[in-house]
């Protein structure tokens, strides 16, 4: 096979610092290449020069061996190299539909033959989206569907996903990869960034490994193993550090912060009840669509639940209905959510000022002013509580790597000084050795005495750090059990049956 796309001493800089340094890189067509590193080592950079959304500061990118100059996503797509984002980029106001087409409409459209068509390009790729629904309404895992098939419907010779089994399920994972085979039996070369090491090891053809802006290796998948790649990443096995195996003692129940009685909220939360203890890890399982999230949302005062027959939520005993997130913040409820780019942060701000917007959605004082010193003072304590790297306070949140841009939402979640706080899907998108540090602030969240809810889709997350577990089923909290007598087989089971 020969390189479809090479990269020739390429570096990209921002503000003088560089993000890539004197990358070589070559893509083959019908390959699948995966792309790992942790948080920051320039993984999602690369591709963004590669996709055009980032001029290179110096350097040369080859296409069938002729030097190219990308000014634009779009200049990159006329050459045949798309790239689907971990945040997606569609137009929520349109429909699945309109979306897929965007850009190669026709002049003269018929709306109801726009769905058919979509609607069949859909079925072809195992995607089961409504193409009239609008984008607004559907879920991460739904839009990332549409995201990757409007990719696939511009027959872009490269196809690079950042991040795209994130928010899929099983089911739709098993789709997705039978679907990257496809594309490389037709000779499109498939570049896939993934914190998923498994997933690399089982779909790729060819590995590359990112660390401090450089690339480490680029080698055959088959000479790869997880201890491998780790050690390529952080520069040590962190294998014994990730997740526990085993049984192991539970902290000891503490004061019952908060207690939810018949919760219901249409048919999305229906008659759920369980509590929640202070110094504890409460771990929430369930398969798409069990409810979890907007449970937790309604006790965080994000979601309103039935106004007539919605149950009760008591917190230290005291009954409370939250309308909007600020008298729970008041209180001490903090949710940290799983959609860190739409909910979680404000991406054009500054570090500093959406860690100083936590400490002031406390209501404490709303009338005190705001030193610019005292926000940079604030930004640099929690930077350095969390190890979040970046310039300095004064960097914009748009551009910290994705495991940097999670641990700032936690840190304007801790400010507000919780007494409960609701992390959901605390390490989605964030890469092994950041996963290890939020485990352990975690673990420190739960020793110092606070109530911890973890809601997490992957069960070695949900064992390696509850002392309780909620399984969730169609809307309901269905069981409860201790991590002594917890195991994979049985939660699963829990939340299928």
């Amino acid at each position: 096979m020969t390189d479809l796309i090479e990269l020739k001493q390429v570096t990209k800089d921002f503000r003088g610092v560089p993000a890539i340094k004197d990358i070589d890189f070559a893509i083959r067509g019908g390959e699948i290449h995966a792309i790992l590193g942790e948080n920051g080592a320039g993984k999602s950079t690369l591709m963004k020069v590669m996709a055009g959304v980032y001029q290179p500061s110096s350097g040369t990118i080859m296409l069938d061996g002729k030097p190219i100059v990308l000014k634009s996503p779009s200049d990159a797509l006329l050459h045949g190299i798309a790239m689907v984002y971990q945040e997606t980029n569609l137009v929520p106001s349109m429909t699945v539909a309109q979306n897929i087409y965007l850009g190669r409409e026709r002049l003269f459209n018929r709306l109801r033959g726009l769905n058919i068509y979509a609607q069949r390009f859909l079925l072809s790729l195992n995607f089961y989206v409504d193409p009239t629904v609008q984008v607004s309404t559907l879920g991460a895992g739904k839009k990332q569907m549409v995201e990757i098939a409007r990719a696939v419907h511009h027959n872009a010779r490269v196809i690079i996903f950042d991040e795209p089994t994130a928010t899929l399920t099983p089911e739709e994972k098993f789709h997705f990869f039978n679907l990257a085979r496809r594309l490389k039996s037709e000779g499109i070369a498939v570049i896939f960034i993934s914190h998923a090491l498994e997933e690399a090891l089982q779909l790729s053809d060819r590995i590359t490994v990112m660390r401090d802006s450089k690339i480490v290796i680029t080698d055959k998948t088959s000479n790869f193993t997880r201890d491998r790649i780790v050690q390529a990443m952080v520069g040590r096995s962190l294998s014994t550090e990730l997740y526990v195996e085993g049984a192991r003692m539970a902290r000891p129940t503490g004061e019952k912060i908060l207690s939810v009685e018949n919760l219901s909220m249409g048919n999305t939360v229906r008659n759920t009840s369980f509590s929640v203890f202070a110094g504890q890890v409460t771990g929430m399982f369930g398969l798409v669509g069990a409810g979890r999230t907007e449970t937790m949302k309604i006790v965080a005062g994000v979601l309103k639940r039935d106004y007539f027959h919605g149950g009760t939520i008591r917190l230290r005993g005291k009954p409370v209905r939250y309308r909007t997130p600020r008298p729970a913040v008041k209180d001490g409820i903090v949710y940290v959510t799983e959609d860190r780019k739409i909910e979680g942060f404000f991406e054009t701000m500054t570090i500093a000022g959406n860690i100083q917007l936590g400490k002031i959605a406390t209501g404490v004082n709303p009338f005190s002013l705001v030193l610019k010193n005292q926000a940079r003072k604030l930004a640099k304590d929690w930077t350095s509580k969390l190890g979040v790297k970046a310039i300095d306070g004064d960097a914009r949140v748009i551009e910290l790597s994705g495991g940097n841009q999670q641990k700032v939402v936690v840190a304007k979640a801790l400010v507000q000084e919780p007494k409960l706080i609701i992390l959901d899907e605390p390490t989605r998108g964030v890469d092994v050795a950041t996963i290890v540090e939020i485990h352990h602030l975690i673990n420190q969240l739960a020793d110092s005495g606070m109530a911890v809810v973890v809601i997490s889709s992957y069960l070695p997350e949900i064992l390696a750090l509850s002392d309780r577990i909620l399984v969730a089923r169609q809307g309901r909290v269905v069981e409860e059990m201790s991590i002594a007598e917890a195991t994979e087989s049985k939660i699963m089971y829990a939340a299928v049956h």
